[in-house]
């Protein structure tokens, strides 16, 4: 038998569907709720780690680099210093004032050079063991966020695991409502679901208001509703408006109790001592 074209339904069949459709969402949209808010907690801590993780590689490049700046100035040292002596062996050799003078300058720069180099290694170790302590810290606490977010993920999986398969037929027979659903009405369908707080964007009329945001429908409106002739969107929330015997929901009519009418309490006034008779005494 041929699949009925989506457009060629008559309206009262697209409510159904549509209604049908909602039904199933709100049931998945109930099986994420058991998840709580686990998921959105589990992205957190992923993400947390992540920040921790770029912190920690950051503070080792910074760690090495401190310690090659350590490693080159120890290097001019060793060389300052081997100029130095050789410098001072020159010494011995002089033939004049202005060669002394020249290499007892050389030896006061390279010694200057030395005290320069050392200064820089003493900060750069002080350096080093600030960011070591830095990372120390923040690799500990990397591996408390990650036990954390193994215990998370084993609470999610754990819920999940419950709800899958379950979930996953639900998803299919939503997909196989939706092929059933002209493209427009269920783009427009999608988008009221979108900005509804519950989720809800198809509702029955519920006690004449609308089941969705609960104003009042007039009379008119809910006989056209009845009559599903056209697809009909609630005036205050934009919700589609369904006649809750097609949504298959049986409403108990609640009898009004009749007005109690308000009696006015007659007051009987005494007679005058004009009108009374007189009392003989």
């Amino acid at each position: 038998m041929a699949k009925k074209d989506p457009t060629d339904l008559t309206v009262e069949e697209r409510l159904s569907t549509l209604y049908q459709l909602q039904t199933v969402l709100s049931s998945i949209d109930e099986k994420k709720a058991l998840r709580g808010e686990l998921p959105y907690e589990v992205q957190e801590m992923e993400d947390e780690i992540e920040g921790l993780s770029l912190r920690i590689q950051k503070i080792q490049d910074e760690i090495d680099s401190f310690n090659k700046a350590i490693s080159d100035n120890k290097a001019k040292i060793a060389q300052a210093q081997a100029s130095v002596a050789r410098y001072k062996e020159q010494l011995n050799d002089v033939r004049n004032n202005r060669e002394y003078d020249t290499l007892s300058k050389e030896v006061e720069f390279q010694e200057l050079e030395i005290e320069l180099c050392n200064k820089k290694i003493r900060e750069g170790l002080i350096h080093v063991e600030e960011r070591t302590h830095d990372l120390e810290n923040n690799t500990e606490l990397v591996e408390e966020r990650r036990k954390d977010l193994e215990v998370k993920k084993s609470e999610l999986d754990e819920i999940m695991q419950e709800t899958r398969e379950e979930e996953e037929k639900l998803r299919d027979k939503a997909h196989d409502l939706k092929v059933k659903i002209e493209p427009r009405l269920l783009t427009s369908f999608e988008r009221i679901r979108k900005n509804a707080r519950n989720g809800l964007g198809i509702v029955y009329v519920q006690r004449d208001a609308c089941g969705g945001c609960f104003n009042k429908i007039p009379p008119q409106r809910q006989l056209d509703i009845k009559m599903h002739k056209k697809i009909i969107v609630c005036e205050y929330c934009g919700r589609i408006l369904i006649d809750p015997e097609l949504a298959g929901v049986k409403t108990v009519e609640v009898e009004e109790k009749p007005k109690r009418r308000r009696t006015t309490r007659r007051t009987v006034k005494a007679e005058t001592n004009e009108t009374a008779e007189p009392t003989q005494e």
